[in-house]
């Protein structure tokens, strides 16, 4: 049976909110304040309270740390921000010393890359040398390994993500004051391809270290999978709005089907012939069934009726997505009719990581049989390096032998 993590996240996520969340839904609190412990650092305190927010029960994470504590002492004013910096270097030297579990430290690790990857292209800098503000804070430092904690506690191997609610407005930052959503958090966002919603609020709903947990440790985006839930949890932000509910929702999920049985699992294959459309309008079809919640979509080039070149554009979904995929190919392609065809899939497991070669982050995608190397930033690193992408590849997939199930 495969264990998963759904977040439903209509509300947006934050570090402390999932973590909440999963304490709520299971994750031994002794577990996470023992593998948060193995960082070896001071100056935190960690408190787990039942509230209520707009009648629902939910569990808060109320993360005091020796950082906000002197950040708010040196505040003189209603503008000042706290201004707390560790480079990314720092981070993951105490990643890499601490005392944790391999895919905790992993896991971990991944996350802050992604961030530093991110946040280096924004201030056109390498990753090494990126500056965390907010993120590099003990408190979201915190957040990460606690959040990994408590998905090694519940024996998670696989985290799914619903739509991102954002907010609005301007949010407070160490480089000052920044349109909201921040530029770290939609660059996350993008690079991800992570679905989004908007919220008519101006609250900070989705925070970077939130939607870094989600686009890094997520293997898919969409609604809850196929199995049955054992159990679930609400994780509350500290906010309280009137009128919506500001909870992270957790559902674990066990497998129906083993992705190892030999029955399989079930999937719909959609399909549709179109004979007058632009190539460029089926790549941005392709797009948008990936979006919606596609496992995989192509196009396939056929001849019709009357020797016309045309192409069959198809698409593999789960059976409940069947009826969300479709419409998407019906509006993006203007077709008259739909073909669907069930069939049975064997995916392996496999896990969501990257690597650092030489100060550049690159992805991979981790199975017992093989590691593949997310090819855009192979190419990245490989022209900032000036050497073959097969080089970096090839250094990629070497680095990535430790973290292989």
């Amino acid at each position: 049976m495969t264990r998963t993590a759904w977040f439903n996240c209509h509300a947006g996520v934050a570090g402390d909110m999932a973590m909440a969340a999963l304490v709520d839904a299971g994750a031994d609190i002794d577990t996470i304040a023992d593998t948060i412990a193995g960082l070896g650092v001071d100056g935190y305190a960690i408190f787990f309270e039942r509230v209520q927010r707009c009648g629902v029960g939910a569990t808060w994470a109320n993360i005091v740390t020796h950082d906000e504590l002197h950040a708010h002492d040196s505040e003189h004013s209603e503008d000042a921000a706290p201004h707390v910096h560790r480079p990314a270097s720092e981070i993951f030297a105490l990643l890499d010393a601490a005392d944790l579990p391999d895919r905790v430290r992993a896991r971990a690790r991944a996350v802050f890359e992604r961030l530093a990857a991110v946040e280096g292209a924004i201030h056109g800098i390498d990753p090494a040398d990126v500056e965390l503000h907010e993120v590099g804070a003990l408190d979201s430092i915190i957040d990460v390994v606690g959040v990994c904690a408590a998905l090694e506690s519940l024996g998670i191997e696989r985290v799914v993500c619903s739509s991102i609610g954002l907010g609005s407005g301007i949010v407070q930052t160490a480089h000052g004051a920044l349109p909201h959503p921040a530029p770290a958090t939609l660059a996350l966002l993008t690079a991800a391809g992570a679905p989004t919603h908007g919220l008519p609020m101006t609250l900070e709903t989705a925070t970077p270290t939130g939607v870094a947990l989600m686009t890094t440790l997520a293997t898919k985006f969409g609604p809850m999978p196929s199995g049955t839930p054992i159990s679930v949890g609400y994780g509350a932000g500290t906010a309280d709005p009137p009128g919506r509910a500001n909870v992270v929702q957790v559902t674990i999920v066990e497998a129906a089907v083993s992705v190892a049985a030999d029955d399989g699992a079930p999937i719909v294959q959609l399909d549709v012939n179109v004979d007058d459309v632009t190539g460029e309008i089926i790549a941005h079809t392709i797009d948008r069934l990936l979006a919606a919640g596609a496992h995989d979509a192509w196009a396939t080039p056929i001849i019709m009726k009357k020797g016309r070149p045309a192409y069959t554009v198809s698409a593999l979904c789960e059976p409940t997505m069947r009826d969300t995929v479709r419409d998407v190919l019906v509006h993006e392609t203007g077709s008259l009719g739909v073909r669907a065809t069930s069939l049975v899939r064997w995916p392996q497991q496999r896990e969501m990581t990257s690597v650092v070669i030489d100060g550049h982050t690159v992805g991979l995608k981790v199975s017992a049989h093989r590691t593949k190397v997310e090819f855009d930033d192979a190419a990245r690193a490989a022209e900032a390096l000036g050497i073959p992408v097969r080089i970096v590849i090839e250094r990629a997939v070497a680095a990535a032998e430790h973290l292989r199930p």
